[in-house]
This record gives C-alpha cells, structure tokens and sequence, in this order.
C-alpha cells in the first residue's frame, strides 16, 4: 500500500518545540520532494519547507525560516519537520506532501494538528 503516515504533533506552548515525521510506505522518498503545507482557521493552505530528498537542500518559507527544520533520513525513509520557538500563530493542521517538485505532491499526509497556545 502506498502511503504517507505522519507522527508527532499536539499541544506546546509559545516558544515550545514540537517535531512532525513524516514515513512513507509503498514507495522510497530517497529522489522526491517532500513539501510541507500547513492549513490554519480560517486560511488557505500554505507550503512553508520544502526538501530535495535527493540531495538534502532545503527551502523554507519566510514564515518559518530560522525557526523550522525540514531533514531527510533514508535508512527510515522518513522525512522529520523540527519546529522550534513555535508561535500562536503556527497553529494549524500540517501536511506532508511528496513528488517530483516542491510543491508538486503526487502523495499526501493524513494531517496532524498542532496547537499552540498558553
């Protein structure tokens, strides 16, 4: 079966830190790009990092530059988003998407909700 799964998420509080893994099944992730896109209330849907799984280069979204890491492991054929001096405004329900381009997303995640709040 070909999948996404992803782990992690729940509730931190402001300048907390939270890490989302996203492990795929059916298929190796070693030459995609895996995006993740994050949906909050009320909002569309925003791509904030992006990895080459290939080579390892990353692209984050201003938004979350300096502050998310997106990083590949291939033994695990997982892709981890580390999300550090997490901010209210971060709350939503993050995606993992991979395919052949940032932002090009021929599989997708399930979804897990972040929350931050005090």
């Amino acid at each position: 079966q070909v999948q996404l799964e992803q782990s992690g998420g729940g509730l931190v509080q402001p300048g907390g830190s939270l890490t989302l893994s996203c492990a795929a099944s059916g298929f190796s992730l070693d030459y995609l790009y895996i995006t993740w896109h994050r949906r909050a209330p009320g909002k569309e849907r925003e791509a904030i990092a992006c990895i080459n799984n290939a080579n390892g280069i990353t692209y984050p979204a201003d938004s979350v530059k300096g502050r998310f890491t997106v990083s590949g492991d291939k033994t695990k054929n997982t892709v981890s988003l580390q999300m550090n001096t997490l901010k209210i405004e971060d709350t939503a329900v993050y995606y993992c998407a991979a395919g052949r381009g940032c932002g090009i997303s021929d599989y997708w995640g399930q979804g897990t909700q972040v929350t931050v709040s005090s």
